[in-house]
């Protein structure tokens, strides 16, 4: 019975003694000062809300420690995370003791080992100090490896059985991948009382932004493990690098003789350990790969630090050049607040949509502003990346693979173009974003990411991009909550060309296109005995290209380029491939002449100004302003039309508005090809103001001075209604302006006016088609027009409908403008939308204006229906 006691209180004993010497701490309980119990300048430390140990000292110049008992010296292993938010320095680094001989870490004779991140070198080092306070560094480790505004690592240090010391560390805090600084036999101190941490820092930019939590001290156990191939890929197209899930030794590691390939590639002609990442080798070969073949890579007889060698171990391989939409934008995070549920920091996801593993080293990501260069990273097929400010990458890490890089692009709020080029600077995918995009009012304010919906055709645009539905507000790392199908049938159209320098035309077409056939000159053919020397698509959408042609163009001559076998990048073909070029000229007095103004739009509407010319010349609009005058007068408000060369050919017209698809939506649209967005618009009252046209040389070309009272007078709400010019050579005075007519909905916008001066003085008439209808939507005869053409403008008319028997059944107009020509339609129902009897029935018109003159008309039509 004695020996039982004394027996179980051996073994209480011992694991009391092990229980001691090991150490694990992850500050969960919120608190240092128990289990275990941490001493020293308790105040200048705190556990934050991320339950981390955070440096709280606020002193310039001054270092502080904390330290907690440990007794672990010799076959052991330690292991920690540490982050600090600044680039270290000669005054500002962390002293990580892993044995001291008192808790005062710093106390002059306190002796034993640490490890120092940062100093004069940004470099993680191993120290030994003795009791006379002299340090020694006996592990040199790589210099600059910290030279960045923060840094996030784990460090791992093992003492083995014979005192050989090895430092290693993960620049990622994951813990995943280690990288060893060096190794060294040291057997000076075999004893240890603490573990802790001292701070040495300066100014009040390095306040606070120490932080260290997961801190593991444990008997080191042997690696008799051989080291494994972790990854293989392709860097060039002779080269591999091959990832090993341990430090190797250098010796084994560099013998070509222990590598080999199949498909003919053989041993390769060199092997180099990295100088910075001991577990990766360098391969290259004498042969060049085969695009899009698999090899296999034979390893053997390498060994790792601890001396235990591999043998037949194999790895696939392939090498792939990246080809356009392999890898692409699908989730764009630019507007993180309000917070909805991922952190505070923008981010964007990257996607690979090949069947290839793609190494993104070298690869840029840019908003035509910064440009962010990506490190390696092997994205696998069907993989995600998240790609983020340096500052923001330890937010996203639970989310999935993130990539923090410097000159991360800004992504404007409101929106932008983000591009995503290869190392040879070719344009592998490029987004273009606005609020619109969102599709959703409440998303668009904040706090939810835009998915792509289809990452099978990523060049489909807008249509193919909305907010995130998931209930954090966005899928880094993972896919899409709005994952789906969508189809893209719109043909695209080539919608202009100009001339842009000596022998060079650019054209324009509305879509993302297909880069190859849009630079392939033989799908280009010119007139007037011009030919495409040269075709090169402008990048990243390649809806522009310039076009080298043999000869020079001459002045006031139209001409004609005609596109065929181009698509756009979803395979649609052209509907709309000709387009009209010359040389622009800038315009002078009268050659372009303010034709129709919007200035008191509707509700929800915008302004517009139709513009027409009355010139032989090709006007170039980029050198042509509009303008309006201040209160005092003077020219103001000027607007460049547009900031490209847009071609205004002779006795055309165009549009100009702040929003094109408004005025479409509100107005009659028979020449959408007439109309040109602006950015913005000078503003034009409701009542009064001024309209101007100029030069590039300041030069007016036209001026309209309107005013509400030159509306119609039988108009009472000119809300809606534009004024038309009635003559494009008379003055731009109110005789020469007329209210657009109500037949064409009050305006005409990129068309001939519905006031327009007609030549021939022809008698006022009404006629009517067909003398027969039917109105029972067959197609046929559907409905009764009602044709009239009137001597002069301002013409009010009423329409009345008559049964056989004199009794009126519809009054089809009441009091309405209308224009000099114009139609009105009977669909054969009454005022209260009744069909009425097939039957004989006469239609009674009668016009008026305000001068006093009138006349009436009858006319006979027969409403015939089906039995």
């Amino acid at each position: 019975m004695r020996r039982k006691i004394l027996f179980y209180l051996c073994i209480s004993l011992l694991f009391h003694s092990v229980s001691q010497a090991q150490l694990t701490e992850n500050f969960s309980n919120g608190d240092f000062t128990t289990n275990p119990v941490w001493v020293g300048n308790t105040s200048d430390f705190i556990v934050n809300s991320n339950l981390q140990l955070q440096s709280n000292n606020t002193v310039a110049n001054s270092s502080y420690y904390l330290s907690t008992a440990n007794s672990m010296a010799t076959t052991a292993q330690w292991s920690f995370w540490v982050k600090i938010d600044f680039n270290p320095s000669s005054a500002n680094y962390i002293d990580v003791y892993l044995t001291a001989s008192a808790s005062d870490l710093s106390a002059l004779g306190t002796y034993g080992y640490f490890v120092r991140i940062g100093g004069t070198n940004d470099e993680i080092c191993l120290y030994r100090k003795s009791n006379t306070g002299v340090i020694t560094k006996i592990i040199d480790g790589i210099d600059d490896i910290l030279n960045t505004s923060s840094n996030t690592m784990r460090i791992l240090v093992t003492r083995d059985g014979s005192n050989m010391w090895n430092l290693m560390r993960d620049m990622s805090g994951t813990g995943s991948t280690y990288t060893s600084e060096g190794t060294v036999t040291d057997a000076t101190y075999t004893t240890t009382s603490y573990f802790g941490f001292f701070v040495k820092q300066s100014t009040a930019s390095f306040f606070q932004k120490h932080f260290f939590d997961e801190i593991e001290i444990k008997t080191y156990v042997p690696d008799v493990t051989p080291p494994q191939i972790q990854s293989t890929v392709t860097t060039s197209s002779n080269s591999v690098d091959v990832l090993f899930n341990e430090p190797i030794d250098a010796a084994s590691s560099q013998s070509i003789a222990n590598y080999s390939a199949n498909n003919g590639l053989g041993m390769p002609a060199t092997a180099v350990r990295d100088a910075t990442n001991s577990a990766l080798v360098h391969l290259t070969f004498a042969s060049t790969f085969t695009n899009g073949t698999t090899y296999t890579l034979s390893v053997n007889n390498v060994k790792d630090v601890s001396g235990n060698t591999m043998t037949a171990a194999t790895s696939d391989f392939s090498f792939y050049t990246p080809q356009r939409y392999d890898v692409i934008i699908d989730e764009l995070f630019p507007d993180p607040n309000p917070q909805v549920g991922l952190p505070l920091y923008k981010f964007l996801e990257l996607k690979n949509t090949s069947a290839f593993t793609i190494n993104l080293q070298n690869w840029k990501i840019t908003d035509g502003s910064s440009n962010a260069v990506l490190p390696a990273f092997n994205l696998a097929p069907g993989g995600y990346i998240i790609i983020c400010a340096t500052s923001s990458a330890s937010a996203y890490t639970s989310y999935g693979p993130t990539l923090g890089v410097a000159g991360f692009p800004s992504m404007n709020i409101g929106g932008g173009t983000i591009t995503l080029k290869s190392p040879s600077n070719g344009t592998i995918h490029a987004v273009t974003y606005d609020l619109s995009t969102y599709k959703n009012d409440v998303k668009k304010d904040g706090g939810w990411s835009l998915e792509m919906i289809d990452t099978k055709n990523p060049c489909a645009g807008s249509i193919n991009w909305k907010a995130s539905t998931d209930a954090t507000g966005g899928t880094p790392g993972k896919k899409n909550s709005v994952d789906g199908t969508i189809s893209d049938a719109t043909s695209p159209k080539l919608i202009r060309a100009y001339f842009t320098a000596p022998n060079m035309v650019t054209v324009i077409y509305d879509k993302t296109m297909d880069s190859a056939k849009v630079s392939t000159v033989a799908n280009y053919t010119l007139d007037n005995s011009l030919t495409v020397l040269n075709a090169e698509g402008v990048g990243p959408f390649f809806n522009k290209v310039n076009l080298t042609i043999n000869n020079s163009l001459t002045a006031k001559t139209v001409y004609n380029i005609t596109a065929n076998n181009i698509t756009d990048c979803s395979g649609n073909a052209l509907t709309s491939n000709k387009a009209k070029f010359g040389l622009g000229e800038v315009p002078d007095s009268l050659d372009v002449v303010i034709n129709e103004i919007l200035f008191y739009p509707l509700s929800g509407g915008v302004d517009y100004v139709e513009l027409y010319n009355n010139s032989d010349k090709i006007i170039d609009l980029s050198k042509t302003y509009l303008a309006n005058r201040s209160s005092a007068g003077a020219v103001s408000r000027m607007q460049q039309i547009s900031t490209e060369s847009v071609l205004l050919f002779p006795k055309e017209f165009v549009l100009l508005t702040t929003n094109t698809d408004i005025v479409k939506s509100q107005y009659i649209t028979t020449n959408p090809e007439a109309f040109l967005q602006m950015s913005s618009f000078p503003s034009y009252a409701n009542t009064s103001g001024n309209v101007l046209i100029l030069n590039n040389q300041g030069t007016i070309l036209d001026e309209v001075n309107y005013t509400d009272k030159w509306h119609f007078a039988l108009i009472k709400n000119p809300q809606g209604v534009s004024l038309e010019r009635i003559d494009y050579s008379g003055p731009s005075v109110q005789s020469n302006f007329h209210s657009a007519a109500s037949s064409v909905g009050y305006g005409t916008p990129g068309y001939k006016n519905s006031q327009y001066r007609v030549t021939d003085n022809l008698p006022g008439e009404i006629n009517i088609t067909p003398e027969v209808f039917s109105p029972d939507n067959d197609g046929i005869d559907d409905f009764l027009t009602i044709n009239y053409q009137f001597p002069s403008m301002g013409y009010v008319t009423n329409i009345t409908i008559f049964d056989a028997s004199g009794r009126s059944v519809r009054f089809l107009q009441k009091n309405s403008l209308s224009g000099l020509t114009g139609y009105y339609r009977w669909d054969g129902l009454d005022d209260k939308g009744r069909k009425l009897p097939q039957g004989i029935y006469i239609v009674y018109t009668e016009i008026f204006n305000l001068d006093g003159k009138t006349k009436k008309f009858k006319n006979t039509v027969v409403l015939a229906r089906k039995f």
